[in-house]
């Protein structure tokens, strides 16, 4: 982990260090027009707009940045429940999961995506400079 005074900079190399950057990219926002497959890559990547979590949650240090997520090596992606033709829309992320070589990209309204790759190569880093936020992510009962 590499950190300039309010950036994060992560690799994920095996499902703790994953379970890591899940954590941190719960409730990023993510337009659909801002993710990317590069087979010739073998890359899945997005820009994201994510909730510091972990600069606190009272209502002077609420913040968000941009950021970039980015899988390596990877063969074949899915898409369930998202439909892709909205590039307009955007998406929030809730958590992301590995088993068996496939990392599972799992949204609100019940939209997931399945990156299959050789092995687990993940990185997440911000960009720009946080700003303040008034408003907190929260999850209804029927978010999956």
């Amino acid at each position: 982990m590499s950190q300039e005074p309010g950036r994060l900079r992560l690799r994920a190399e095996a499902l703790d260090d994953l379970s890591v950057i899940s954590a941190l990219v719960q409730d990023a926002l993510v337009p659909l027009g801002d993710m990317a497959y590069l087979p010739e890559e073998k890359s899945f990547m997005m820009a994201l707009n994510r909730f510091r979590w972990e600069s606190g949650d009272d209502a002077e240090t609420r913040e968000r940045i941009h950021a970039g997520l980015r899988f390596d090596r990877v063969t074949r992606v899915r898409y369930r429940g998202i439909d892709r033709r909205q590039r307009g829309n955007i998406l929030s992320l809730l958590a992301i999961a590995y088993d068996q070589g496939v990392s599972t990209l799992h949204f609100s309204g019940a939209g997931v995506i399945q990156l299959e790759a050789d092995e687990l190569r993940c990185g997440l880093e911000d960009f720009g400079e946080p700003w303040p936020t008034r408003s907190v992510p929260h999850h209804d009962p029927g978010d999956t």
